[in-house]
């Protein structure tokens, strides 16, 4: 049966695009026409609803294997299709860690059944400890891996990190780089600021990214290659890779949704689901975020979903682990960015941007309601985990329908 989207609107480069009927047949999606061959119809109102290409999110968690209780692949993928993702890159960070042929074909593997096409971030060094480097050659030629990096975990030897670019320039691979320093960062709970002062709370110096980015470009200066600088937070992390580009380095950069929402006096509560690295910080650091979106600084946004089990975050802050959910959350948090981003920007940062940088086509599509309002909670919660200060609350914003793959999936009548 042919389906048509009656008063659909379509977010281009160039804007939103007036109302228009769009058909879906045979697995294709297209505008229609009163040329259009059309079979038996089945009309949807979608006066209220937009489209737009495939989303792509480049940082998000999954605790298969060994971490189970926080979120399996089969919810994780669950999570991503009811958010409107159609591809997603994993992290690492599991147990074991992904790093050889084995551990990445068993989460390509266990994926398969969905719809959702997850991508996976091989780990550069042994169990991410920053030391000997696994076998990044094997698990390219292998599994087809070309993204590679340490998932939450820093690479700060810039031996190793050296060494990882050369070898990454055998097959065009590109490093995700999450950069902090971590003796700078050693034992800080929050941004490091007026905040934590007052709250008696060991801070995190924006030093800490901006010197381990400004070493990392140096590096890469030195031995080309390609890096994706992840979860940029600081206002001079921006103006380092701002200036970098004009100069013609090959690197790109994303920032995760939540940053761009939050700052460090969100914390004030002590509410461990605003416990997250990097850290909230201040809003003058916030406000140069939403400049790097605009210039064109900062290519992408991530949900950075990093799931954690009840026990892990409901406890003294500082004691409480970092990491917020953030997949289910991610058009909400769209729709309260548009006040200060247009629509057309926030779906190329989640669309074409994403997809330049893993180098990946993009034929699929997202439809959503700006305006609909349902309750995260327990029952419409597809992931494991609920560590969001968000949970429990009314939020606007859902995704309806995705076409994947030749296939519409209706998510949330």
């Amino acid at each position: 049966m042919s389906i048509l989207f009656k008063g659909l609107k379509l977010i281009a480069p160039d804007g939103v695009k007036k109302a228009q009927d769009f058909i879906f047949q045979s697995g294709d999606f297209f505008p229609a026409t009163l040329s259009s061959n059309i079979d038996e119809l089945k009309v949807i109102d979608a006066s209220q609803l937009m489209v737009s290409k495939g989303w792509v999110d480049l940082r998000c968690m999954v605790g298969e294997p060994g971490l189970e209780y926080k979120e399996t692949v089969e919810s994780l993928c669950e999570s991503l299709m009811s958010s409107g993702f159609s591809k997603a890159v994993v992290l690492p960070n599991t147990e074991p860690v992904i790093q050889s042929k084995n551990e990445v074909d068993f989460i390509i593997n266990k994926a398969k059944k969905y719809p959702v096409e997850i991508l996976v971030q091989g780990a550069v060094t042994k169990n991410t400890e920053g030391d000997d480097l696994t076998e990044i050659l094997d698990m390219h030629h292998q599994s087809g891996v070309s993204i590679f990096g340490d998932g939450v975990k820093t690479l700060s030897n810039g031996d190793r990190y050296m060494k990882i670019l050369q070898y990454l320039q055998k097959f065009n691979g590109v490093l995700f780089d999450h950069a902090y320093d971590p003796l700078l960062a050693i034992f800080g709970q929050m941004h490091e600021g007026e905040n934590s002062t007052m709250l008696g709370m060991k801070g995190i110096p924006s030093l800490a990214e901006d010197v381990a980015i400004q070493r990392n470009l140096e590096i890469l200066k030195y031995t080309g290659g390609k890096v994706h600088f992840q979860t940029i937070s600081t206002k001079k992390g921006v103006d380092l890779i701002r200036n970098a580009k004009s100069e013609g380095l090959n690197i790109t950069c994303d920032v995760s949704i939540y940053q761009l929402l939050f700052t460090d006096n969100d914390l004030m509560d002590f509410n461990p689901n605003f416990k997250v690295k990097p850290p909230f910080r201040s809003e003058s650091d916030r406000k140069a975020l939403i400049d790097g979106l605009k210039d064109g600084t900062i290519d992408a946004i991530v949900s950075n979903h990093q799931p954690q089990d009840y026990d892990s975050k409901f406890m003294e802050f500082d004691l409480a682990s970092f990491g917020m959910a953030g997949l289910q959350t991610f058009l909400p948090a769209l729709v309260l960015l548009e006040r200060e981003l247009s629509w057309s920007l926030l779906v190329n940062k989640i669309t074409e941007g994403p997809s330049s940088i893993i180098e990946k086509t993009n034929d699929s599509w997202t439809i959503f309601d700006p305006n609909s309002k349902w309750v995260y909670n327990r029952s419409s919660n597809k992931s494991n985990s609920e560590n969001s200060p968000w949970f429990g609350k009314e939020l606007i914003g859902r995704v309806k329908y995705v076409i994947q793959k030749g296939e519409l999936i209706t998510i949330n009548e």
